[in-house]
């Protein structure tokens, strides 16, 4: 039995995301494709012997308990495998919270497995997705670990060859949105995507230019609304050489995409001198 062990849990960008309508459970049936990216949390994950669960990440106020969705997810674990370990985590946290980024669900779905391998249980693939979705709709995508078009709530996937070569340089203004909020207002003032065709898997793009069609995010309007400097920030990328841009989940962080590095590069540093935003040049996993 591994004492300890150290995971990177990796960021992801929604290439496209369209909501088809809500559901009777609250959630909303969605249609997205989803990108692994080459920005990652670093979790340290040690087994101890009292039987409790901490968390502790340096440099930020956690939530507690069942609102700390990494205690949540080891609890939900050691539960599931009837374990009285205990487990203490400790996250260094590069991915910006309620980003758009899915930091708080690559955590928990990192966690589920690396328990699941210092403890030696050797749960089937759909087992540790099936916990996953218990603890949020994006966890099964990481649980997943490919480029997938993703269906339901999220956790109904398929596999997708990935991106034709491109960099991300990943903008956030420093501020955070919260997903339902996100969800909550798009029922409220924009309804809902009514074209259930648009679900379909999209042909893998040949170029950048065909991969910027697909890009499409219906949340965007809604944080948009609250929050302009989104769309500055998609301007701005645009007019910095960027083929598309694009704000992530429900936001607050925009992506643009570059052909190549040294101009995505350029374009980061340029923003990051002249702003107070967060910029990061990413590529796909």
């Amino acid at each position: 039995m591994n004492r300890s062990k150290t995971v990177l849990a990796p960021a992801k960008v929604n290439l496209c995301l369209h909501v088809l309508a809500k559901r009777d459970d609250g959630y909303h049936d969605l249609a997205m494709l989803v990108q692994r990216i080459t920005l990652y949390d670093r979790l340290e994950i040690e087994l101890v012997p009292d039987g409790d669960v901490t968390v502790e990440c340096p440099g930020l106020e956690l939530a507690v308990g069942a609102q700390n969705i990494v205690e949540k997810s080891a609890r939900l674990f050691l539960q599931h495998v009837g374990s009285g370990q205990g487990v203490k985590i400790t996250v260094d946290k590069k991915i910006p919270a309620a980003a758009g980024l899915g930091g708080g669900s690559s955590d928990a779905a990192a966690v589920l497995e690396a328990l699941d391998d210092m403890l030696g249980t050797g749960l089937p693939r759909a087992e540790l997705r099936a916990l996953g979705r218990r603890l949020g709709a994006d966890v099964p995508f990481f649980l997943y670990k490919q480029t997938a078009w993703a269906t339901g709530i999220g956790d109904r996937l398929e596999a997708w060859p990935g991106l034709p070569s491109v960099w991300l340089v990943l903008v956030n203004p420093g501020i955070a949105v919260s997903t339902a909020w996100a969800f909550q207002n798009l029922g409220q003032n924009l309804g809902l995507t009514h074209h259930r065709s648009i679900a379909k898997l999209p042909r893998f793009p040949q170029g950048i230019s065909a991969l910027v069609r697909l890009l499409h995010n219906d949340l965007e309007v809604v944080t948009c609304q609250h929050h302009p400097v989104i769309t500055t920030i998609k301007e701005r990328l645009i007019a910095s050489g960027a083929g598309g841009a694009l704000m992530s989940g429900s936001g607050p962080t925009v992506f643009g995409l570059f052909a190549e590095r040294g101009r995505a590069e350029r374009a980061a540093a340029a923003i990051a001198r002249e702003t107070a935003w967060w910029v990061e040049v990413v590529s796909p996993l």
